[in-house]
Parts: C-alpha cells; structure tokens; sequence
C-alpha cells in the first residue's frame, strides 16, 4: 500500500488518483478557514510559489472536525483560500481526519506517521504530514509546527 493507491476529491469535485503526483514532494494538510492556525495559509502559500518549480506540491484538505472551524460550503472554502490568502495549491473536498468516517487517505497518513506516544489521531487543524517523493511517508508535523519551520526539512527531500 502506498499514497499513490488513493483517490480524493478536488474541491471542484474531480475525482483525482494521487499517483498524478509521484516523483513529488508533497506536504497534506488538513485545514480550516476560522482556526487560529488559519495564517498559515499564507506560509503555505509562500512555500508551494517558492519550491513547486522544484516539484514540490502541498495538497490542502479542508475539515470541520475540530470546533466546527471550516462550516462552508467547497465553493465558499475555494473563494475565502483564494482571496484572502491567494492560494494556489491544490485544495480537496471537506472530509474527516478522524473517526468512523474519517477519509481512508487520512487513516493510512496516521498510521505511517503516528503522534506523540504513537497516538493516531489528529488533535487539530493545520496537522501536516511530509511525503517523500517515493510515496512514502515520512513525518507529521503537529499545527504549532509552522510552514516556515517545514520548510528546511522538506528542502532536504528535493
């Protein structure tokens, strides 16, 4: 089993296979739009303008399960990321991180890249989890964890 084998939603509703983005570095991240860690939009943003041209992607995956901080609509979510924050990577459908119907792509980060004390879940929005660009995954990165501070990590896998 490998990232490459699941398919997610756009947030135009286009089914896509993530094998669209092998031989990528890529940084997944589950965001909101009314969270304090919402600014880092901005940094990810900065991070995905600087290093895509060296085949780096960072896939936003917008959720609404931690204090209801992403209530809108795809269409609402695509508009606030895109004039607030000008944002151009590539953002998926509404889905759940954790629990019963959490997405099967989430389930299998949480598994390869388990918490403090090897806990799966994901505590809050902004959690980001860095792909190497053989599929594989290699760090989770808590929200406190900024797109600035990722930055030198994920360098080292270009």
């Amino acid at each position: 089993m490998s990232i490459y084998d699941f398919s997610v939603e756009t947030i135009d509703g286009q089914a896509i296979k993530l094998d669209a983005y092998k031989n990528k570095v890529l940084l997944i991240v589950n965001t909101a739009s009314k969270c304090g860690f919402t600014p880092q939009y901005a940094g990810l943003q900065k991070l995905y303008s600087n290093l895509q041209t060296q085949g780096v992607e960072v896939l936003g995956f917008p959720c609404n399960q931690f204090g209801a901080q992403e209530p809108g609509s795809e269409e609402e979510i695509r508009n606030f990321c895109s004039l607030k924050y000008d944002v151009s990577f590539p953002m998926f459908a509404k889905i759940d991180v954790n629990g019963e119907h959490a997405d099967p792509l989430f389930k299998f980060l949480k598994k390869e890249a388990p918490g403090l004390f090897g806990t799966e879940a994901i505590k809050w929005n902004f959690t980001k989890f860095l792909v190497n660009r053989e599929g594989n995954v290699i760090k989770r990165f808590a929200p406190t964890d900024t797109p600035e501070k990722i930055s030198e990590e994920l360098q080292k896998l270009l």
